[in-house]
């Protein structure tokens, strides 16, 4: 869980934050001041500057100039506008690279990657290390006691990755620590296969391009020790910052289900999660992914409140064709944040850069000035987070647990599996959304999470499992549990080698069935199934070849080889019961199979029955949000009279929800 210094150290006094990036850096000095008066008419409260600023502060190796910064933070503190002051390391200068070119990362294929974009940095290399701390101590001690400082914010969405020799090394340390010697090595890395065996620490190098297929052990280890350097060199960070400044939070901005980073390592390294989301508007889906990945970070955290740090208020840069939000889409996503845990919610960027890579970035201020129709939506938005004040701090509590686990999806996804078409974040969404669709407040959590407060525990996909793991999802349903587990799961074990015998080996006692072959279908067609009384139902891509061992089969395929064989079965053991699904129904079928599940577990959603299409309904502490993404306008039953936080309109019987309408119901004494 996160430290002690969590989001109620910035919301004391200012209530939920309004904010974003600010890059003074890029402006004139005479610009400055009317920002900061823009920034006031806006009811912006936290900013976060100088993310990258290296180059400006640190404008050749070992000077410093923090004259520029001292009248920023001081336009900022005069104007009581709190500051999340970064450390500007994640993109280095230029002078870093051409000096030191091995603090430059390298490819797979052992290309070097020069300066000129960002992120342009090894985390392993010494060099970087020492330059990058040398500036963190700096900046530390000039700004320790600060009025405008309010959090720090360790570099800027972690995610580099570098294959050359010092990474080399430190990738042998690291692989000593986890298997001891070489034997050990070996052992786990399964090397007798295709003569991989290693006789000396020196063989050992970084999965780099090669011939054919990789280890994929090898490849699971580095990925685990790419999370684990960039997490070391955040931590050398932190703790200069802990160290100077005490009572200041710390944070990094997360990326949701970013593949490449194990949050669940990073989190408890944090005082505040946060995280940075960019929907599509061209997605169909985004209001389900916006809704998992908000409760992603807010379950990294242990439930706290977390920060949305950066979003777009409309139209991003980096996609091949960038659709801009309608009006009052801004305001939808941001409170569905609010409504999910967020304490905050704040804009990459707050003025539009001129130049540079992100011209085209929306900004909290576009290049067109402030007298627009965005700026409008910014100033009121606002406003009426301020009258939201009261559910700063507030919990969403949850009754259904959601299992992610990063090595396993590393291990998912490595080449030579049966299909590429079974991934993690697809079944993650899958699974999700007919819980987000009936208003089921969900909680994500590791495999070793401890379950016994959640009813109902949702595992999408889990190939890759420890038997302690296995062991506590079985005893969960022994003590009253209900499980949902979902296809191609308990297949590995933590080092990626295929568990023997009938699938899934190490659950097969909790779930009552086993299989003997997975059977990737046909792309062009669907999988014909059916419920037990006979209701037919479509699935997709894949199957698999199962029994039933002491299971129901409560829906079988009903065409091909698997004619009559189980599709979805149930299991009651001890006090619960468990499911698993062979296949990948059709929404839905999923539906209703997630229908009966949480019938199983006695849990029922935010309102008395679903609500209605594209209406999103969530608890957050004694406020209901409701949050219409549909295009047409919804009506909503509400059991309880109750005032709307944001217009101060009593709401009583129904509420009628315009197209990207929202309210937030706090019932009435």
């Amino acid at each position: 869980m996160a430290g002690p210094l969590g989001t109620h150290t910035l919301t004391a006094g200012r209530g939920l934050l309004f904010g974003g990036d600010y890059n003074p850096e890029q402006w004139p000095e005479h610009v400055w001041e009317e920002d900061v008066e823009l920034m006031r008419a806006a009811g912006v409260n936290l900013v976060t500057v100088g993310v990258f600023s290296w180059a400006r502060i640190e404008p050749e190796p070992g000077a410093r100039d923090f004259g520029w910064l001292d009248r920023v933070l001081g336009l900022l503190a005069d104007a009581g506008i709190a500051v999340d002051l970064a450390t500007p390391t994640a993109s280095p200068p230029p002078w870093l690279g051409h000096r030191w070119p091995g603090t430059l990362p390298v490819d797979e294929s052992g290309h070097r990657l020069w300066y000129g974009a960002r992120n342009q940095f090894c985390p392993s290399s010494p060099v970087y290390r020492e330059r990058a701390l040398a500036l963190v101590t700096d900046l530390a001690d000039r700004y320790a006691g600060h009025p405008a400082l309010a959090l720090w914010h360790v570099g800027n969405e972690y995610g580099q990755i570098c294959h050359c020799d010092d990474s080399a090394a430190a990738f042998r340390a690291w692989l000593r620590e986890r298997h001891g010697d070489l034997d050990g090595l070996n052992e786990a890395w399964g090397t007798t296969f295709w003569s991989q065996r290693y006789s000396d620490w020196a063989e050992v190098i970084p999965p780099r391009r090669a011939p054919y297929l990789i280890n994929p052990t090898q490849k699971l280890d580095w990925a685990r020790f790419c999370s684990d350097a960039l997490l070391e060199h955040y931590r050398a960070e932190r703790d200069v910052l802990r160290e100077r400044t005490p009572g200041v939070p710390v944070t990094t901005n997360f990326m949701g289900l970013f593949k490449p980073v194990d949050y669940w390592q990073w989190a408890p390294e944090e005082d505040i999660v946060s995280n940075d989301w960019y929907p599509d508007p061209a997605d169909p889906l985004f209001p389900v992914r916006s809704a998992l990945t908000h409760d992603l970070t807010r379950s990294l955290g242990g439930g706290r409140p977390w920060l949305l740090l950066e979003q777009a208020t409309t139209a991003v840069n980096w996609r091949p064709h960038n659709l801009p939000k309608p009006a009052g889409q801004l305001r939808l996503e941001s409170l569905q944040a609010v409504a999910r845990g967020s304490d905050g919610s704040c804009y990459f960027q707050w003025r539009a850069s001129r130049f540079g890579a992100e011209r085209f970035h929306a900004a909290m201020l576009p290049h067109a000035g402030p007298d627009t129709r965005l700026h409008a939506e910014v100033r009121a938005h606002g406003a009426e987070l301020r009258r939201l004040s009261e559910v700063a701090g507030q919990p969403v509590p949850a009754r259904v647990a959601v299992v992610h686990d990063w090595p396993s999806w590393w291990a998912l996804e490595e080449a030579g599996r049966p299909s590429d078409r079974l991934t993690v974040p697809d079944q993650l969404l899958s699974f999700y959304r007919p819980l987000w669709e009936r208003g089921v407040a969900v909680d994500l959590v590791p495999p070793s999470a401890d379950l016994s407060g959640y009813a109902l525990t949702v595992v999408p996909n889990l190939y890759l499992v420890s038997d302690e793991d296995a062991a506590a999802l079985t005893a969960y349903v022994r003590d009253g549990g209900v499980l949902v587990v979902g296809p191609f799961s308990g297949v590995a074990d933590p080092n990626g080698h295929i568990r023997t015998g009938r699938f899934p080996a190490p659950l097969r006692d909790v779930l009552g069935a086993s299989g003997e072959e997975w059977l990737p279908a046909p792309e062009d067609r669907p999988v014909r199934c059916a419920w037990a009384d006979g209701t037919p139902f479509d699935a997709r891509t894949w199957t698999e070849l199962l029994r039933a061992e002491g299971a129901e089969p409560v829906a079988v395929f009903t065409e091909g080889d698997l004619a009559g064989r189980p599709a979805v079965l149930r299991h009651r053991t001890g006090a619960g019961a468990a499911w698993y699904v062979a296949t990948l129904p059709e929404h839905d079928a999923l539906a209703e199979l997630t229908g009966r599940a949480l019938a199983d577990a006695g849990v029922s959603g935010a309102l008395a029955g679903p609500p209605p299409p594209g209406v999103e309904a969530v608890r957050r502490g004694p406020v209901l949000f409701l949050l219409n993404h549909g295009t047409t306008e919804a009506r909503v039953p509400v059991t309880e009279p109750a005032e709307d936080l944001l217009t101060g309109s009593r709401a009583d019987g129904t509420v009628t929800l315009a197209p990207r309408a929202v309210v937030a119901l706090r019932p009435l004494a």
